[in-house]
C-alpha cells in the first residue's frame, strides 16, 4: 500500500488499482493503510473504476469501513467543487452510485446534498425567471436546516466535513436567487405569484394567505376553552380548507401544538397497524414543523400487537414528555376514515378518536373536510358528539380583493379598477377561482407583453379559466348535487318562477351547497363562472 500511494503517480492510480491486496485475499485483518486515500485518488482519473472497487469492498471484503470513508472523501470532493448553480444541479448524478441508504458515515447530509441538487434542477428548468427565484426557496430553506443540524451533529467527522459545504452552497444559492429577482425586475416580466390549486405552503407562501382571520379567532377560543368541542371544519372543494390549516401555528398561541394530519395518504393503509404507523408517524412530522416539539417514538411492539391500545400510552407518553400544552389534532379529509373502516371492517380508529376526546383533556380533535354531519354515515352520530362546525366559505370581499392587488409585497400596480370588480364578480370570492383567474391574467399578459389588465383581459381569459375550474372543481360539484336540484337549477336558468320550485331544495342550494342566492324575490347563481359551466351541461 505505501508502493502504491507514494511511488504511483496521482493520474495513474485506476490503473493500479489492480494491485490492491484485496483482490487477492478478501480477509484481511491487519490495517490497509492509505487505501481508501489511493482509490480517492483513483476516483479522480477513473470513476468508474473506483466505483467497481468500492463495491467489491462492500460486497466481498471485511473492509466495509475503509469503503465507507473512501464515500465519504468522495462525496465531500464533488460537493466541494459545486461552485455554481450548474454544478449544484448536475452533483447528484456523479453521486448516483452511492449505495441508498449511504453507509453511516455519511450521516443523514449526504442525502439531504442530493435533494438540494435536484431541487435546484428544477428551478433552472422553470419556465420563467421569477419561477427560478421562487423554486430555489426550498433548497435554501433545506441548507439552512441542514447547517444548523450538522453544527450539532454527535460525528465531529461529519460535522467539520459537511457542514463548511452546506455553507457555502447556501451563499452560492442567496445570490442566485439575489440575482434572479434583479434579472425578473428588468426584464418586464410579471411575477407568477398566484397559486391556483394546491394548499399554500406556510413556510414557503406566508405572506400570500389572505383573510380567514375570523376562523382563526374561533379556533383558538374554542381551544382554549375549559371544555373545547370537537371542531368540525367544513366547506366545499377548493375552499382554503388545507391552506388554513397549514398555516394555522402562525396565527394561535404557542401553547397549543396543531398537529395537521391529512389522512388522504394515512388512509390509503389496508390494514389497523398500518394506519396507526401512518398517524404516529405523520403526527411527530407536524409536532417539529409546526412547534419543533421532540415527540417521543411509540412503541412499535405493542402498535404490531394492538395498534391503537398502543396509541392510547403513546398519547399519554408525549402528554409527559411535553408538559403545559394543548394538543391540536386536525384530521384533514377526515372522511377517509370511512374507507378504513370498509377495507378492514373495523371501527377501532373511530373508537380511538371517542377514547381521546374523553379521556385525553390536553387533546382536541378537528375534523376537516367537505362533509356536514347530516352527510355522513349513520354510524358517525356516535362519534361526533359536542361538535362545533365551522364552515369555511369565500373571502370576505376585502380579502379577496387585496389578494387580487397585493398577493405579495411590491406586486406591481397590474389591474385596473373594473378589472378588479370583474374579477370579483366572477368570482364571488371563491380563493381558487380569484387565484386561477389572476394566474390566467398574468400569463396572458406576460405573453402580450403587457403591464396593465383591463376588462377585456379579464374577458379574454375567461374562457381558459372556465375550462380549467369545470376539470378542477365544477364538474365534480356539478355531480355531487341530487337529481332535484340539477332539475331546480334548469328551472332557474330557464327564468321560471320562484314559486314553482321547490322551496326545500332550493333552500338547501343556498344554504348548504352555496350554490344560489335569493336577489330580489327570485334566485341566481352566486359564482357567475359556475352558471356559465351548468348552462353549458343542460
Amino acid at each position: 500500500m505505501s508502493l502504491l500511494v507514494f511511488f504511483v503517480p496521482a493520474n495513474r492510480a485506476a490503473r493500479r488499482l489492480r494491485y490492491l491486496p484485496f483482490w487477492f485475499n478478501e480477509l484481511r485483518y491487519l490495517p490497509l493503510p492509505f487505501l481508501d486515500t489511493f482509490i480517492v485518488q483513483a476516483y479522480q482519473e477513473s470513476p468508474a473504476a473506483a466505483q467497481r472497487a468500492i463495491n467489491y469492498l462492500i460486497n466481498s471484503t471485511n473492509q466495509q469501513t475503509l469503503a465507507a470513508r473512501a464515500m465519504v472523501k468522495i462525496a465531500a470532493g464533488e460537493l466541494t467543487q459545486c461552485k455554481t448553480t450548474r454544478d449544484m444541479a448536475t452533483v447528484a448524478d456523479h453521486l448516483a452510485w452511492i449505495p441508498s441508504p449511504p453507509p453511516k458515515e455519511l450521516g443523514t447530509a449526504l442525502p439531504q446534498f442530493v435533494e438540494v441538487s435536484q431541487s435546484v434542477r428544477a428551478a433552472q428548468e422553470a419556465t420563467s425567471l421569477y419561477r427560478q427565484h421562487e423554486l430555489l426557496n426550498a433548497p435554501i430553506r433545506q441548507l439552512q436546516t441542514l447547517s444548523e443540524s450538522l453544527a450539532i451533529s454527535r460525528s465531529a467527522t461529519v460535522a467539520t466535513t459537511f457542514r463548511p459545504i452546506a455553507q457555502t452552497w447556501l451563499s452560492t444559492l442567496q445570490a442566485a436567487q439575489r440575482t434572479l429577482k434583479e434579472r425578473s425586475r428588468q426584464s418586464g416580466e410579471i411575477p407568477q405569484v398566484y397559486i391556483a390549486g394546491p394548499p399554500i405552503d406556510a413556510d414557503s407562501a406566508s405572506d400570500r394567505f389572505k383573510g380567514r382571520q375570523d376562523l382563526f379567532r374561533e379556533i383558538e377560543s374554542l381551544t382554549l376553552s375549559p371544555q373545547p368541542p370537537v371542531l368540525l371544519l367544513h366547506g366545499g372543494r377548493r375552499t382554503g380548507k388545507s391552506s388554513l390549516l397549514n398555516y394555522l401555528p402562525r396565527c394561535i398561541g404557542s401553547e397549543i401544538i396543531p398537529l395537521h394530519i391529512d389522512l388522504q395518504g394515512a388512509a390509503s393503509a389496508t390494514t389497523l397497524r398500518g394506519l396507526a404507523e401512518s398517524i404516529s408517524r405523520l403526527m411527530i412530522e407536524a409536532a417539529q414543523r409546526s412547534r419543533n416539539a421532540r415527540f417521543p417514538y411509540p412503541d412499535e411492539d405493542a402498535i404490531r400487537r394492538d395498534p391503537f391500545p398502543a396509541l392510547q400510552q403513546w398519547f399519554l407518553d408525549i402528554e409527559r414528555t411535553i408538559r403545559g400544552k394543548r394538543f391540536l389534532l386536525c384530521l384533514d379529509e377526515f372522511e377517509r376514515l370511512e374507507e378504513v373502516v370498509a377495507e378492514t371492517g373495523s371501527r377501532a380508529p373511530l373508537n380511538f378518536f371517542r377514547y381521546v376526546l374523553q379521556n385525553r383533556r390536553q387533546w382536541i380533535l378537528l375534523f376537516s373536510g367537505s362533509h356536514t354531519l347530516d352527510e355522513l354515515a349513520p354510524y358517525w352520530s356516535d362519534y361526533l358528539i359536542n361538535t362545533r362546525p365551522i364552515r369555511v366559505s369565500y373571502l370576505q370581499e376585502a380579502d379577496a380583493r387585496e389578494l387580487i392587488q397585493r398577493p405579495i409585497d411590491d406586486f406591481p400596480d397590474l389591474y385596473t379598477p373594473s378589472a378588479v370588480d370583474e374579477i370579483i364578480r366572477l368570482t364571488h370570492c371563491q380563493p381558487y377561482l380569484v387565484q386561477l383567474t389572476c394566474s390566467a391574467v398574468v400569463d396572458h399578459l406576460n405573453r402580450h407583453k403587457r403591464q396593465q389588465a383591463s376588462l377585456q383581459d379579464i374577458h379574454a381569459v375567461t374562457p381558459a379559466v372556465l375550462e380549467q375550474a369545470s376539470a378542477n372543481l365544477f364538474r365534480d360539484r356539478y355531480r355531487t348535487i341530487t337529481d332535484a336540484e340539477r332539475h331546480c337549477l334548469q328551472q332557474l336558468l330557464e327564468e321560471q318562477s320562484a314559486a314553482a320550485m321547490d322551496k326545500r331544495v332550493m333552500r338547501r342550494l343556498v344554504q348548504q351547497r352555496e350554490i344560489l342566492h335569493q336577489v330580489d324575490e327570485g334566485y341566481d347563481f352566486q359564482i357567475p363562472l359556475f352558471k356559465m359551466y351548468v348552462e353549458s351541461q343542460l
